[in-house]
């Protein structure tokens, strides 16, 4: 009981893992506002929508810039300094704009075109009712799609770009 009560303390827990505002907060979920925007797509103005993509990338580029500013702590006065802050913010950028932004958001996109079109063309149901079916549709597929696209952003990273820039993992 003792070791329990020990392992829950947060002073400790503090001290062995710094919390990353954007990964591992309630923040990370604005990276995650595009595709909610596709989901009601068919529900909402476009530029709504477009609201949306403005908050993931922005998202994605303050994670980018985090990412840059605590490479340059990491590096300090060290020769190479510049080149790895570069590779820090270019790293988290492409990474964050694929598995957060582009590649979900064209997922979810076409997965509510598609049911919207299905539901069109094997129900009766009022248009109304299928918009908002497609959305639930949408917003039931993000939960699935988030790990497969992340793992699969790492491995075209990994065999691409950060082969160039001698990466080899994610930088953190």
């Amino acid at each position: 009981m003792e070791e329990k009560q020990e392992g829950m303390d947060p002073a400790v827990e503090k001290t062995s893992k710094t919390v990353d505002i954007y990964r591992d907060t309630w923040v990370r979920f604005l990276g995650y506002a595009n595709e909610v925007g596709e989901a009601f797509r068919a529900l909402v103005p476009v530029s709504f929508v477009w609201g949306t993509y403005a908050v993931a990338t922005l998202y994605v580029s303050a994670d980018a810039v985090d990412k840059g500013k605590k490479a340059a702590v990491a590096h300090g006065d060290n020769p190479g300094k510049t080149t790895r802050v570069a590779v820090a913010v270019v790293d988290t950028f492409v990474w964050q704009a694929l598995a957060s932004v582009m590649i979900p958001g064209f997922t979810i996109n076409r997965v509510c075109a598609a049911s919207l079109y299905i539901l069109g063309r094997t129900t009766k149901w009022p248009l109304p009712v299928r918009k908002w079916t497609t959305t639930a549709i949408g917003l039931s597929t993000i939960p699935f799609i988030i790990t497969p696209i992340d793992r699969s952003v790492d491995f075209l990273l990994d065999s691409s770009l950060r082969k160039v820039y001698g990466e080899g993992e994610k930088h953190k």
